[in-house]
């Protein structure tokens, strides 16, 4: 199971990577036509997604969940209560649904982020309506004793110590989340904080299922060899059958104040061989940002630091060989305000410094004198580049829809991504960077060996 802070390179593409803000490139470049979207009777949301040049499906179950909706002192229990959709219910027995993916040759998985929790599936068609009666059955009919939380527990807290106390970076990535989001529940990592996820009981847990795990609470999305006619019936048969839960209320999380601090994050760790830089800023998200912002952004970060043909590459990287990696991303895929960054570490004698001077100097100057016209156009053209390779990867086109869908987007929203993001200008680029990108409100991290101490 993975754990997924959410990223992004085009609109609400989510990355699956533990821990880690990996940017991908993700959206649909397939037709409106092509692609259908209902609901059920028990308010479960479908979007099917054709694809049949290989005769496989994706099925992928969505809540509307994830760690930022945990109640206060709870963090992990949205990770938490992933692992135990693993365990047995009523119906099949522990380890039954797995062993029989596994039987037919499918491989299957789960994540949780900040704003959604999701399971997937990827089968023959065939095996279609068995995924959905196992996952339909798991929605409602879980057996939750002491016995299962007790052990269960136990691999979590083992999981957080292998992959964050270990892990200098992970532990770095955790402060300078909590110091950048002083208010909004982002700031709690998404597999919670240790002394937490300790308390963490089966009473939690039960409660926790009945809250969110329902139908009218769930995005279907199955991507590949199928038509719509054929899932809206298997869909009904199957997850038709679950009673629809209660309705829940908005999610309104708590909002961020008004940033005007320059924060500063330094921890020196004898592991670290290689030290690193980072500069955060809170920004709209897809969900949050006024007409036209978002995509600005995503632009931004692709002219910034999107790849290797980006500003800070070229000049920190390739010029200058100051850095061994550099570079920006923006997440736009979140419910709620979201990240941009721009990061970098040394190379040879050059020093964390000169990396940080250097990558600041490009900001400077797309705040002074904007983004030209050619960077404008190109980063454009590998924005819609990317809708199309999106195309030939089925577990990515489900977690495009299920990522928009469970984070306040629309299945249009998508159809329109291509014509949304030419419509952005240079100026509307330079705009969003004078407006976000200011230094007297960012959160800078330095992560450093122990003999570099900054005290």
């Amino acid at each position: 199971m993975k754990l997924i802070p959410d990223c992004s390179l085009a609109l609400r593409s989510a990355a699956l990577a533990a821990f880690l803000v990996v940017p991908v490139t993700a959206a649909s470049a397939l037709e409106a036509g092509n692609v259908s979207h209902f609901t059920l009777d028990n308010g479960l949301e479908v979007v099917v997604v054709p694809d049949r040049r290989a005769p496989v499906v994706t099925h992928m179950l969505w809540y509307k969940v994830g760690s930022a909706d945990e109640a206060p002192g709870k963090s992990g229990i949205a990770h938490f209560f992933e692992h135990l959709m693993f365990k047995g219910t009523s119906t099949h027995g522990p380890g039954e649904f797995s062993g029989y993916i596994s039987k037919v040759g499918g491989r299957e998985n789960a994540f949780t982020s900040y704003d959604y929790t999701a399971y997937f599936q990827q089968v023959a068609p065939t095996e279609l309506k068995t995924m959905m009666s196992f996952e339909a059955d798991r929605m409602r009919n879980l057996v939750l004793t002491d016995d299962v939380i007790g052990p269960e527990r136990d691999v979590i807290i083992e999981e957080r110590n292998s992959r964050v106390e270990s892990s200098p970076q992970a532990l770095h990535g955790e402060e300078v989340s909590a110091t950048l989001y002083q208010n909004h529940p982002y700031r709690i990592p998404v597999i919670g904080w240790m002394q937490e996820i300790e308390q963490l009981n089966r009473a939690d847990a039960v409660d926790f299922y009945q809250q969110f795990y329902a139908p009218n609470n769930a995005v279907l999305v199955v991507t590949g060899d199928v038509d719509e006619a054929t899932v809206r019936t298997l869909a009904e048969e199957t997850y038709g059958a679950v009673e629809r839960g209660p309705d829940l209320p908005p999610r309104v999380r708590p909002v961020e104040p008004e940033q005007n601090t320059r924060r500063i994050v330094t921890m020196n760790d004898a592991r670290v061989g290689v030290p690193s830089y980072s500069k955060r800023w809170v920004v709209p998200s897809y969900t949050t940002a006024k007409d036209g912002e978002a995509e600005a952004l995503e632009i931004l970060g692709e002219v910034l630091g999107g790849g290797m043909r980006s500003r800070i590459y070229q000049e920190v990287v390739v010029k200058n060989g100051l850095a061994s990696g550099a570079g920006a991303y923006y997440q736009g895929t979140a419910l709620d305000d979201t990240t941009f960054a721009i990061y970098g570490s040394p190379r040879g004698d050059a020093t964390i410094e000169d990396v940080e001077k250097a990558i600041d100097a490009e900001v400077a100057k797309i705040l002074k004198d904007g983004i030209t016209e050619d960077e404008l156009a190109k980063a454009k053209k590998r924005a819609v580049r990317s809708m199309i390779f999106a195309r030939d990867d089925q577990s990515g086109m489900a977690r495009i829809y299920g990522a928009t869908l469970t984070t306040g987007g629309t299945v249009e929203e998508i159809a329109a991504y291509p014509e949304r993001i030419n419509a952005v200008t240079a100026d509307q680029v330079k705009a969003v960077a004078v407006r976000y990108l200011d230094a007297r409100r960012s959160v800078t991290g330095y992560l450093l060996p122990v003999e570099d101490d900054r005290s």
